[in-house]
């Protein structure tokens, strides 16, 4: 359970995260938590609420906005991801997540970094006016300094000791990240890692000079992954595919059936070039206050209730 100072900054944190968007005219949505189908995706598991599912995301509901015509829009919420646990993972957790319509997984990069910025500053401005004991945000993290943008290939050629087409092949891409990539990225100032193998984003537009890549990057700091981003796929019958091969990896992986959102898929054929993004604000608090582990940044963990 948080103390009394981290919950007065952790209230600030979320008392500033929605003024920024305010002030940049983004609209605040809410969407239903439990719902009867979920993102199609087979590296993460739903964890189900009687005949339905407790959201992994927003992301069908916030682009369905989208193509309604809204274009600027924001939501923080609770999402659940069945099995995650660990040092930096919870089974429930906030995710905040924005869309922009006519934008793409550049324009976030750069609100990615007004934000932290911005929280930043009012979060020393908080302390000052508390008069809390001095606290050293973002400790050793430069973010005046500029954030490198690393792309995926690079980064493979810089830190791991297999080619990324190798480690593609023989399914090792997300062991290499984890094991040789990521506790070297964003040590001095934050990193954007950024076009992924079009195989890793299936929800996300292909480059139109290298189809082979996804418009994704994410966000690090500290080797701790922050934030995933990218230029959204709009073309519905190219999503309905990549869903395809998701629902037959989790039908092979778990045996169960997986529903094809369809109203979603009908809804996207109303959007043209969009861009969005989730963060997860209770890593980015735990990073921002110097924590080691996620359960010491909410305000009641796992561990509370045992």
């Amino acid at each position: 359970m948080l103390d009394r100072k981290r919950l007065h900054l952790r209230a600030a944190f979320f008392r500033f995260i929605r003024s920024f968007f305010d002030h940049h005219g983004f609209l605040e949505v809410d969407t239903p938590i439990r719902q009867p189908v979920y993102i199609p995706e087979s590296n993460i598991t739903p964890l189900k609420s009687e005949k339905e599912y407790l959201q992994t995301s927003p992301e069908l509901c916030m682009k369905r906005l989208l193509a309604a015509g809204h274009s600027k829009i924001f939501q923080i919420c609770h999402c659940f991801r069945k099995e995650e646990k660990g040092r930096l993972h919870l089974e429930e957790f906030q995710m905040l997540e924005w869309y922009r319509n006519g934008a793409d997984y550049y324009q976030l990069m750069v609100d990615c970094e007004m934000l932290l910025r911005f929280l930043l500053i009012n979060l020393l401005e908080l302390q000052a006016e508390k008069n809390f004991a001095a606290t050293s945000f973002f400790s050793g993290i430069n973010l005046d300094h500029t954030w490198e943008r690393l792309s995926v290939a690079d980064a493979f050629a810089r830190y791991s000791p297999v080619h990324l087409d190798q480690a593609l092949r023989e399914g090792q891409f997300d062991e290499i990240l984890v094991e040789y990539i990521e506790p070297y990225l964003g040590t001095v100032a934050p990193v954007f890692l950024y076009d992924y193998p079009v195989e890793l984003g299936s929800l996300a537009r292909k480059k139109a000079d290298r189809p082979t890549l996804a418009e994704r990057f994410e966000l690090y700091i500290n080797g701790i992954e922050l934030a995933n981003g990218f230029s959204e796929l709009t073309d519905a019958d190219e999503q309905r595919a990549r869903f395809n091969l998701e629902i037959a990896a989790i039908k092979a992986n778990t045996g169960g059936d997986v529903l094809m959102p369809e109203r979603f898929l009908s809804d996207l054929q109303q959007l043209d070039t969009a861009a969005g993004i989730a963060m997860g604000l209770d890593r980015l608090f735990m990073v921002i206050i110097n924590d080691q582990r996620i359960a010491d940044a909410v305000t009641f963990s796992p561990e509370d209730f045992r």
